[in-house]
């Protein structure tokens, strides 16, 4: 069987899939090319990240048996269509939660102590005005007591619980689907202490945190604009390391330049690949390219995952 690993796929799950007999191919094909790639060498898999794009188009112009996406979020895949005409569809939720959670505190401490800008400035400034910048950057504030507010607490979410928990703050939760949820905190040598969360409504994750992080699929509308923005504390930090577009970014510019939102920090962008240039100017904003799940950790997870993904459906389809 052959495999198109279009975005790539990590090595230990490249042996995993080459140890079970399938041809694993890791050539990047352009987007308008890769229906006849498919179809000239006879791939029966498809794995993808975010970078291509698996249209109905795609879908009809080949007879793919797999399209597996590298990644959580599946809005560059038509899952619905692919699966109506019997293609198996998966990604791998659980792979990558550890490092986007990672990121969103590495963000929260950044905008806390300033980072994000002291590495801005520093290399332009540091040299004649040092003391300036130290005296403008030490006003700072630690992380220990403050709120975290987590919409969507799914494997992210509850992955950032469990940090924030370990740096002394409090956490809110708000999500659609649970009601509560028990949360283990591993520590080392098999230390672990159990957390119970009941959550909480909207309204009052955004009205009592000190940070809120964003942890839901893409949606129809924004979930953060001016509006629900007024209803947040004064000093409000905004991190966004789950989709583009549920963040209205020009509502966010506005309330850090009205003083209102603290900073921001974003990883995913509405205009993705292409942020506005209002967004990469402003100081106040922590930004990353897109960076949540890209650790080496991460990746050599979410291959082992797709690899046993994949070994399975093949099996699974023998044994019926």
């Amino acid at each position: 069987m052959k495999i198109l690993a279009n975005d790539g796929i990590s090595l230990a799950g490249k042996i995993l899939l080459e140890r079970e007999g399938f041809e694993v191919i890791t050539t990047f094909v352009a987007q308008e090319q890769l229906a006849d790639y498919i179809n000239k060498h006879q791939f029966e898999v498809l794995l993808v990240r975010s970078a291509t794009k698996v249209r109905k188009e795609l879908i009809d112009a080949t007879s793919l048996k797999i399209i597996g996406r590298g990644g959580v979020g599946m809005d560059n895949i038509d899952v619905e269509y692919a699966r109506s005409k019997g293609i198996a569809v998966f990604n791998t939720p659980a792979s990558s939660s550890n490092s986007v959670a990672e990121m969103v505190m590495a963000h929260a401490y950044s905008i806390y102590r300033n980072l994000h800008q002291s590495n801005r400035m520093m290399p332009l400034e540091g040299e004649i005005h040092f003391n300036a910048l130290k005296k403008e950057y030490s006003k700072a504030q630690e992380l220990r007591g403050k709120t975290m507010g987590i919409i969507g607490f799914g494997r992210i979410g509850r992955e950032v619980a469990k940090l924030a928990i370990g740096a002394g703050m409090k956490v809110l939760a708000y999500d659609r689907t649970y009601k509560e949820a028990d949360v283990p905190v591993e520590f080392f040598d098999g230390q672990c202490m159990m957390f119970h969360f009941d959550i909480q409504s909207f309204e009052d994750v955004i009205s009592q945190s000190d940070i809120i992080t964003l942890h839901i699929p893409s949606q129809e509308k924004y979930i953060i604009d001016s509006e629900i923005i007024s209803k947040m504390k004064d000093g409000v930090v905004i991190i966004n390391t789950a989709r583009g577009g549920i963040v209205c970014e020009e509502d966010l510019i506005d309330a850090i330049e009205d003083g209102k939102v603290r900073g921001a920090a974003l990883d995913v962008f509405e205009q993705e690949p292409n942020p506005s240039v209002r967004l990469l100017m402003n100081e106040k904003l922590s930004l990353t390219p897109h960076l949540g799940g890209s650790t080496e950790e991460a990746q050599e997870r979410i291959g082992i995952e797709l690899a046993e993904q994949i070994i399975g459906f093949y099996r699974d389809s023998k044994l019926s």
